[in-house]
């Protein structure tokens, strides 16, 4: 059995981060993810004049339930996605202040009209300086009222959980109906996220509704990443008699991606899910199968990059959200995959691989992490010589990670 120490989740992160700055009093959080989008979120707090403390183990937030303690600020969100749809939505239930943010280029090309139409509905000043519905943006705040909104997040689960955690910082709660839904889990991370912090919201049918009276701070311990244990799991399932324990991910884990070992027992790895772990061991057999992925989306490319090995093909469906992260993911898992010499054909919303031996190639990761690290699981079973144009995009969730895999590869 093989142990992999996993980093901390960036989406659990991302949250006690946003809910921590907005509490009433000092919030620590225990083994927070340090990567490049949760430094800077941190650093994006620091510049809205919230003070941040960033330990090797923990990270102390003071929390300032008035609102940001700079009457201006410029914040550079670089690639996180989370940073500059957060961000902003704390920034507006301010008190006072005129707060710009903007982003990379790969981050200014994904979409943000749901949430700032939202915004703007609810009387916030908000006013995009370039193109509609992207960054970079402009936000006047002067506290927000509340009232009820309707919201289309059927691109990203984001835009909910934004409006969610504000809803305790108006000043008469928030009523939420939303329209379309996609990685419904993330959702409940945000739910438990805010009940920790002492602000509970209830739901019937597709409207939330959110209190107010603000947050309450907390010791809040941040589980390993999912999403990025996905990577090890998959490699123990296409590697016959060899098993993968992640420790801190058990059955009360927050995380909807740890659902993504529930695909791959379906398709013949061994799963054991006990209170504080979750193992997945190779069997020698992978079935090919249909999945729909709407709610583990993130976890798409780590299925498609293993599906080759699979007996029969492998059909992913309804993750047309995927098109609208970091890179196109559908087309760029397919364009690796053709590279690789397999057989892939795409729709607006699936992707289905077909069984081959991927040969060595140069993957392009479009400066997306999960394609350098779904790639790698592939490159486990082909011969020396698959490269990464850039393989320092992982930095974005987990700097460490070739070095991780290449431990992997060793205890092997």
């Amino acid at each position: 059995m093989t142990v992999v120490d996993i980093p901390g989740s960036k989406s659990v992160t991302a949250r006690a981060l946003f809910l921590a700055a907005a509490a009433a009093g000092t919030t620590t959080l225990l083994r927070p993810l340090r990567s490049d989008d949760t430094e800077g979120f941190a650093e994006g707090l620091g510049r809205l004049g919230y003070r941040v403390e960033c330990g090797p183990d923990a990270w102390r937030v003071e929390g300032r339930p008035q609102g940001p303690g700079a009457g201006e600020a410029d914040v550079y969100c670089r690639d996180g996605a989370t940073t500059a749809r957060f961000l902003p939505t704390l920034a507006a239930a301010g008190a006072s202040g005129t707060y710009r943010f903007d982003a990379s280029p790969q981050m200014r090309r994904r979409p943000l009209a749901p949430l700032t139409d939202a915004l703007r509905s609810l009387g916030v000043d908000l006013r995009h300086e370039e193109a509609e519905g992207h960054h970079p943006l402009r936000v006047t705040a002067a506290g927000i009222k509340g009232g009820e909104v309707t919201l289309d997040a059927g691109q990203s689960s984001q835009y909910l959980t934004a409006l969610l955690m504000l809803g305790p910082l108006t000043a008469e709660g928030l009523r939420i109906t939303v329209t379309d839904l996609v990685s419904a889990p993330y959702v409940e991370i945000t739910l438990a996220m805010m009940r920790r912090f002492g602000a509970e919201v209830t739901c019937e049918g597709s409207t939330f509704t959110v209190p107010p009276g603000g947050y309450r701070a907390t010791t809040c311990a941040v589980e390993p990443d999912a999403s990025t244990a996905s990577y090890f799991f998959a490699a123990a399932a296409i590697s016959p008699g060899r098993e993968v324990t992640v420790p801190g991910l058990g059955a009360g884990a927050l995380q909807g991606d740890l659902r993504f070992v529930d695909v791959l027992e379906r398709m013949g790895a061994q799963v054991r899910i006990t209170a504080d772990s979750t193992t997945v061991r190779g069997t020698g057999t992978l079935n090919g199968l249909t999945v729909n992925m709407r709610d583990i989306s993130d976890t798409m490319p780590t299925l498609a990059a293993v599906a080759p090995y699979a007996a029969g093909p492998v059909r992913i469906e309804d993750v047309a959200n995927t098109r609208v992260k970091e890179c196109d993911r559908l087309e760029a898992c397919a364009e690796n995959l053709r590279r690789m010499g397999i057989t892939v054909a795409t729709g607006p919303d699936w992707i289905e691989i077909r069984p081959g031996t991927p040969r060595p190639a140069e993957i392009a990761t479009h400066g997306d992490h999960r394609m350098a690290m779904s790639f790698a699981v592939t490159s486990l079973r082909t011969a020396p010589g698959v490269t990464f144009d850039d393989p320092g995009c992982v930095r974005k969730t987990f700097p460490g990670f070739h070095e991780a895999f290449a431990a992997l590869r060793r205890a092997w």
